[in-house]
């Protein structure tokens, strides 16, 4: 494989020897306290899982001070809107998630403390949320004309059992993509260009039940829970393509002396390869059915535990090779800058949904440094924030191309 430092290297020159891009990436670094200031405002509008209406629309109004083109809310809740290139180059979608994990009547009025801004969801997403905005001042206060279109997606159901819907839906309804980037909390050298998939199962047993004195040798629902439960924890997955599972949360019964006419768990399985999700979801399934069997035979009553297992999560895995232009585009964007990247491990982001349809996709770091992320402890600390949104910034105009300046780097795709 061709080396880092050379691949692009010419494209990139060719970037910067342009006036208003160096004038760009200092707009970004000025912008950095209104960047800030976009974030908290963004993230005191409430965002709860499914319930992302009233932040969506705040943000609409944002996108529409820039006058993009077909700005629309979806059927799903994803808000987004085109700025238009010159129509000879590859459509690139930029995208933040709206919703956050925190149920509705979160305290999410963000304060500051030594220059520290604490807030739930702070930097998940509304660093993203905010980076979009700087860059589409960038862009407008320095007359960038692009060849490629640039998407700017606001997007639901990113969080938890939201389960990618609104990349989903996205990505459904419009099949003219060619690149990808998914803005995130984390540092201006993140690069995940590989998704990790999941299948999430809501497992439930349920019996006759009856008194742990007076029934006992009746089958009981824990029971065969519990023998669930140890049976996946003695699996064996593969360690590459890394494979995990998780038994996150167990439920049932009614109190200490009643044998349990329901009981259950959660199941989270996950990998970054298609094929070991599918094996490990197939010999999980078939574990927790041999388990309800199992406990019935026991008790020399068969059939009398049943057991449902009901998908509430479906992420698609998918994985793009180390040498994949847009990979190498995003490295040169970093190098460019001095940033080193660090940083390339799969997560489960937006990004799986492009990954999966072998649409060239990566999760970039918003930049600053964030931390608490789930919790009610979330902080964000802008201190040179701005290198997150100038490493955007150098990877979009590298895939999109300028105008009668600089060729795309990214093909289209179709």
């Amino acid at each position: 494989m061709t080396s880092t430092s050379k691949v692009f290297a010419k494209e990139f020159e060719q970037l910067l020897d342009l006036q208003q891009v160096r004038d760009a990436l200092y707009f970004l670094k000025q912008d950095n306290e209104q960047t800030t200031k976009d974030q908290i405002e963004v993230t005191e509008v409430e965002a709860p899982p499914f319930k992302e209406e009233t932040r969506a629309a705040y943000f609409k109004e944002k996108l529409a001070a820039f006058g993009l083109d077909d700005l629309k809310t979806d059927d799903e809740g994803n808000v987004y809107g085109i700025r238009k290139g010159s129509g000879s180059g590859p459509t690139v979608v930029i995208a933040a998630h709206l919703d956050t994990v925190f149920p509705a009547g979160t305290n999410v009025k963000a304060k500051i403390e030594d220059g520290i801004v604490y807030a739930p969801g702070i930097g998940d997403d509304g660093r993203g949320l905010a980076v979009l905005l700087t860059l589409l001042r960038t862009l407008e206060a320095n007359k960038i004309e692009t060849e490629g279109d640039i998407v700017f997606l606001a997007d639901v159901g990113e969080e938890g059992l939201g389960d990618l819907r609104g990349m989903k839906a996205y990505f459904r309804d419009n099949t003219y993509v060619d690149g990808f980037i998914s803005v995130e909390p984390g540092s201006p050298g993140d690069l995940i260009y590989c998704g990790v998939g999941s299948k999430r199962y809501n497992v439930t047993f349920k019996g006759k039940g009856g008194h742990s004195f007076g029934d006992f040798g009746t089958s009981s629902a824990i029971h065969a829970a519990g023998r669930a439960i140890a049976s996946l924890a003695d699996l064996t997955v593969p360690k590459d393509p890394k494979t995990t599972y998780n038994v996150g949360t167990i439920h049932g019964g009614t109190s200490i002396n009643t044998i349990a006419q329901h009981a259950g768990f959660q199941l989270d399985l996950r990998s970054v390869s298609s094929e070991a999700l599918a094996e490990l979801e197939s010999n999980a399934l078939a574990l927790i059915e041999e388990a309800a069997q199992a406990e019935g035979e026991a008790r020399q009553q068969p059939g009398s535990i049943s057991v449902t297992t009901e998908l509430v999560g479906d992420r698609p895995a998918g994985s793009q090779p180390k040498d994949a232009p847009i990979r190498h585009i995003a490295l040169k964007a970093a190098e460019v800058l001095g940033i080193e990247v660090e940083r390339e491990e799969p997560l489960s982001t937006d990004a799986n949904v492009p990954i999966s349809l072998g649409i060239p996709a990566l999760t970039l770091g918003g930049g600053g440094n964030s931390g608490g992320h789930h919790t009610l402890e979330e902080f964000f600390d802008p201190t040179d924030a701005f290198y997150g949104p100038q490493r955007i910034l150098l990877a979009l105009l590298g895939m999109v191309g300028i105008k009668d300046a600089v060729a795309p780097l990214l093909p289209v795709q179709n």
